[in-house]
């Protein structure tokens, strides 16, 4: 494992990009930065708020989950969010440039209902994306998470599955498109939908809570993060608390554990010669570190 980048406000999101680079939101300094592979730093955008999950999107674009911002606990060794930011106002589903760094609204409701927390992102190839909504915390309550399609142009957006009582945050594609899976992250749980098309989920019925299909419990207090498909279709989790990468097979088993140096791991991305390279996040620690991984990661849409 290498440290390619330190200092960083909560890194989370990380896409590599056709030049090498790593672009990673820093969510405290509500910029996104490009990390080159020599590890230097530079600002490619500065949407503000709480940039969080970001995609490759087609026409050298990033789409990004902004989540509106976040209250922190700050001190030596550790940055970690709190609840919601006092100056919060919405979230939000944004559109970046890479060359420019210009950065427009694509969406900030759905159904008259505004989004709470955008956290995390996948496009699905074919003019749209599905992303999830982790919801905001506060002192004494919570939001409930859900799962959302919208069309890339701004044209449209659909809920598609709420609730998710315990925060909708990782979300991914299998490699034929077919599976979108979704882990919730206080419950510690991986859920699976079969997706039937632009917005439509098939739904299990009752006591699913929003009609998914339980994947696995991580056993002991785990939370989950951050998710990437394979391309041999296995799900890698950020799992945090432990403070672990667990590689799960689409059927719930336990493929693979590897233990992160701070608790917080919170994102991982492919790339690299053969998909095989993973960029990690540190958040508490402000890192990005380099890896060789086990087997081939996905290659993304539009990447």
């Amino acid at each position: 494992m290498k440290v390619l980048a330190e200092g960083l406000r909560f890194p989370e999101g990380p896409v590599w990009l056709p030049d090498g680079s790593v672009a990673i939101v820093e969510i405290a300094a509500g910029r996104i930065t490009r990390v080159a592979p020599d590890g230097t730093k530079s600002t490619l955008a500065e949407p503000g708020g709480g940039p969080n999950g970001m995609a490759p999107g087609p026409d050298g674009t990033l789409v990004l989950c902004n989540n509106g911002g976040f209250a922190w606990h700050d001190e030596p060794g550790m940055l970690r969010p709190i609840g919601q930011a006092a100056d919060y106002v919405t979230g939000r589903i944004e559109v970046v440039e890479i060359a420019t760094g210009r950065v427009r609204t694509l969406y900030t409701e759905c159904d008259g209902r505004p989004l709470r927390g955008p956290n995390d992102v996948v496009c699905d190839g074919k003019e749209g994306f599905w992303f999830t909504d982790l919801g905001k915390v506060r002192a004494r309550d919570r939001d409930h998470g859900g799962v959302y399609w919208a069309a890339l142009d701004g044209s449209r957006i659909v809920e598609a599955a709420y609730p998710v009582p315990g925060g909708a945050n990782g979300i991914a594609l299998s490699p034929d498109g077919e599976k979108l899976y979704v882990a919730e992250t206080e419950t510690g749980r991986l859920w699976a939908f079969d997706v039937m098309g632009p917005g439509r989920l098939r739904k299990s019925p009752w006591p699913s809570p929003h009609g998914g299909e339980l994947v696995v419990t991580l056993p002991g207090f785990r939370r989950c993060d951050s998710i990437k498909c394979t391309a041999a279709g296995n799900i890698v989790i950020a799992t945090l608390v432990s403070g672990e990468l667990t590689t799960v097979s689409p059927a719930g088993e336990v493929l693979d554990v590897v233990k992160m140096p701070e608790r917080m791991p919170t994102n991982i991305c492919f790339g690299g010669p053969n998909w095989s390279t993973a960029w990690v996040t540190l958040s508490l620690t402000g890192q990005l570190v380099e890896l060789p991984w086990r087997e081939a990661g996905l290659r993304l849409a539009y990447q």
